[in-house]
């Protein structure tokens, strides 16, 4: 017999939590998806092959999914708190903004 999956959803009704959670999967799929298309357009055109797009794509999954990531692994896995966990997210994203920016202005070029 198969287990069953439990939802709980405190101070929400379990359909909300349900349709954040499918929000959250589909935007993680679609950074992830994003990364991986401009990551095979820079492996597959070697003429082309000049950096920023594989920074652009660096940049988006450290916009994007890590801080997805981190925002549910945190507070899972350590005992990190709320403040410590917002500074750990923030800076991945600035990285991810500033790889962004590198790749757009021509950092990536070479």
């Amino acid at each position: 017999m198969l287990p069953t999956l439990q939802l709980r959803a405190l101070g929400a009704v379990p359909w909300m939590a349900l349709a954040i959670f499918g929000l959250w999967a589909v935007s993680l799929l679609l950074s992830a998806g994003i990364a991986v298309m401009l990551f095979r357009g820079y492996r597959s055109s070697p003429e082309n092959r000049n950096g920023a797009v594989l920074l652009l794509a660096v940049g988006i999954l450290l916009l994007t999914t890590v801080p997805e990531f981190l925002r549910v692994g945190i507070p899972t896995a350590t005992s990190i708190g709320a403040v410590g966990r917002s500074v750990i997210v923030s800076g991945f994203e600035l990285l991810g903004l500033g790889s962004i920016l590198w790749a757009i202005y021509g950092g990536g070029e070479g």
